[in-house]
Parts: C-alpha cells; structure tokens; sequence
C-alpha cells in the first residue's frame, strides 16, 4: 500500500467535506446506520471469523469481549450514528466575537482538524465511530485497526463506503489500511505533510509508540488506573453497589474499575459487604492492610510490585486500605490516575478536595467510573478518551474534532 497516495487523496477529500453541508453529512451518517442493521449478518459473520481467530491465537477473554460484535452491540452502534445526526454541527459555530475599537468585527469559527489518523486494537466498534464523528465534522480519516479485526473491519468499511457514495461524498473522506504490516504504522505518523492529528486507542505500548515515533501531533489517552475510594463517610450499601458496577458490569472497558482505596475507619464493615456480593465473581489483590480482612474471598492473593499499575481489564480488583483522602490522591497520583476516579463520601469538604486534587479526565462524587464514554455524557459517540492536557480532555466527541480560525471583517480597514 502507497500510504503516500492515501495520504494526498484524504488531504483532497478533506477539503470538500470542509464546505459540505449539514445535511449531506447526515445523509451519509443515516445510511451508515440503515446499512449496519441491513447487513447485520455479514456483520456478524465476519465478526465471528475474528472470534474464532482471536481465540485460537490466545486472546485473553478481556481482549475477546472488546472484540465480540453481537445483535445488541452492532444495534448499539447504528443507534450512536443515528445520536451524531442529532446533534449539532459544530462547524461553522463561532465561540465568541467581539468588534475592536477600529471598527473590525473578530470571531472565532470552527473548522474540521483535517484528516485524522487513528491506530485502534480489537475494537471493531471504532471503526464505526471514528468515521462517524469525523464525517459530522468534515473530517477525512486514514483507519489502521489491528489484525485481531481484520474481517470485521472489511464489512464495516463496506458499510462505510456504500453510505459516502450514497451521500456523493468522496470515498477518500475514510480510507482503511488492509494490511497489518507494522512498517505502515511507522509510514502513517510521519505523513505530516497530509495527517493533521494521531489518535491511538489501545494499550500503554501503542500510546508509547505513537508519541515517540510519530511527526503528527498525538492525542493520548484511553489508558490509566481507575479508582475508587470510599471515605469514612461513605453510605456502605451504596457504595458496594457503584463498586459493582464500576468493576462487573464490563470490566474490558478502559474505565472499568482497576483499585479500590478504602478508608481504614470503614475498611472491614465495607470488604465484607464487598466479598459477599463479589466474592465469587472477582479475584482480589490485596496489600499489607487489605489481606487480613478479605481471607473470606474465594480468590485473593497478596499485591506484589506493580500490580497497582495494571489496568486490568478482567474480573481482577486490587485493593488497599488507606488513613483518608489524602493518602487516597498521593497513592492515585504515583500510580497513574489519569483517566477516571471516583469518590464515595457524604462530607463536601472531602469531595471538594478530591476533585481539585485529582489528576484524572473525569472525577466522580458518588458515581461510577462507568461513565467515562461519549454517549454517557451525550456527545453522541467518541473518538477516543483523552487523558492528557491540551486541546481535548476526557471523552472526544464534536466539538474535540474541530480547530478554529481567526475570522476578522471591516470595512476596506488598513492598520495604522
């Protein structure tokens, strides 16, 4: 594959989608979303191929489940095209204008980024999204996803390729890399003269690699420890509840609860609750402190160095006892709380510390980590979950695709 060509051909295509119309974007964002539900057998057909690949090459169950497309997910997905189309177009917008004291008017507008890399694992879902959102946006997008989708991503480009034609737009506006060679990553973020932004979505490696090889700004995020702790206030019942959710209700997703800090005054009240609901579902990492009271847990082991830095994705939860909220953020802010965080508590003063001490994207006060997700927060759908602090914060949606240029108007105004 000539990534070079690709590259020029999604720079032409992005600047007929800069001047496209609302309207002609969401005709193609509707049939996305009517062609997803048409073609849902060959859909899941492909997936299946993925499945059964994924499997005989040893994936982990956490990597199969972000791998697995189903009836209820793929329905899931046409319903976060057709939340796109609702939405508005932030193209075009002005954030704020004001008129000089030598009578020019200044704006700001919006405009699309360009053209869009993205490097994503097995997430086949992505697919869907990063051409969503982009096409809203009058974006061009370059695709590589991994091998472990390869099947699956071939039906969704085909989705994807028939809607474009269908709303006359260039089919260079998503383009996808077939092969997974690694080579063409490394060609992909050099193509700055073409590529104006790098989004990885995957593991810490993959984030790595991007930022310290590519030559495009890259967006990092979708990977950090997320943590949960339960002050000494804290209703307990409550509490077990969140927890559950936070860990259980789909532990592969990136904001799925990895650590539970718990403060000591409440520690053996709240573990009891806690193996009594999980017990038989999770398997518990427990420091120093946190042992002693979880012997009852049907799998426990003692913490050992590193495992506070692991993003589990699984049925594991690491847990820790800890004096208050103080020592809670020291210990988020050493092992890499950057992505979401959650507090369980009844005193203001202790969530207001925990939120203005936090350094993650997203900060709960009596919520799950859950939520952490463009359609959550009701963007419709994301690009990705940003974890660092410039240009985008948390989840992508709109408005995080689009720049903006100056816009000034006079009348035939020279400067003195």
């Amino acid at each position: 594959m000539d990534l070079t060509l690709m590259g020029k051909a999604a720079k032409q295509a992005a600047f007929q989608l800069a001047t496209a119309s609302t309207a002609q974007k969401n005709q193609a964002l509707a049939s996305i979303a009517d062609e997803l539900e048409a073609k849902a057998d060959a859909i899941l057909a492909a997936n299946a191929k993925d499945i059964e690949l994924g499997r005989a090459a040893g994936l982990t169950d956490a990597l199969l489940d972000r791998l697995l497309l189903n009836e209820a997910r793929l329905s899931a997905i046409a319903g976060d095209v057709r939340n796109v189309i609702s939405l508005s177009d932030p193209v075009g917008s002005e954030i704020d204008s004001k008129v000089l004291e030598n009578g020019m008017s200044l704006s700001r507008r919006r405009v699309p980024l360009g053209v869009v890399g993205v490097i994503y694992e097995a997430r086949p879902n992505v697919t869907i999204d990063i051409a969503a959102l982009c096409l809203k946006t009058g974006n061009a997008s370059i695709l590589r996803g991994g091998k472990e989708t390869f099947f699956s991503n071939m039906e969704l480009v085909k989705v994807i390729q028939s809607a474009l034609q269908k709303a006359d737009l260039p089919a260079a506006s998503v383009q996808y890399i077939e092969k997974p060679d690694r080579e063409l990553v490394t060609q992909l973020l050099k193509l700055d003269d073409y590529v104006d932004m790098i989004i990885p979505r995957g593991g810490a490696g993959l984030h790595k690699m991007c930022k310290e090889n590519s030559t495009i700004p890259v967006i990092i995020g979708g990977f950090g420890i997320s943590h949960i702790f339960v002050d000494a206030s804290a209703d307990l019942d409550k509490s077990v509840d969140v927890i559950e959710n936070a860990k259980v209700q789909r532990p592969s997703a990136c904001n799925a609860l990895d650590t539970l800090l718990v403060h000591e005054a409440v520690a053996q009240p709240l573990l009891e609750k806690l193996i009594a609901r999980l017990g038989n579902k999770v398997t518990f990492v427990a420091e120093e402190k946190a042992q002693p009271l979880m012997t009852s847990a049907a799998e426990v082991r003692a913490a050992e160095a590193g495992d506070f830095d692991m993003e589990w994705l699984s049925y594991t939860l690491g847990v820790k006892v800890v004096k208050d909220v103080q020592e809670a953020i020291e210990h988020m802010r050493e092992h890499n709380a950057s992505h979401s965080d959650a507090i369980m508590t009844n005193d203001l003063f202790n969530a207001e510390l925990f939120i203005n001490s936090a350094g993650s994207a997203a900060v709960y006060v009596n919520a799950s980590t859950r939520f952490t997700d463009g359609a959550q927060f009701g963007l419709g759908a994301e690009v990705a979950v940003s974890t660092q602090k410039l240009h985008a914060r948390g989840p992508m949606g709109l408005e995080e695709l689009t720049s903006y240029k100056w816009v000034g108007k006079a009348n035939y105004l020279s400067r003195s």
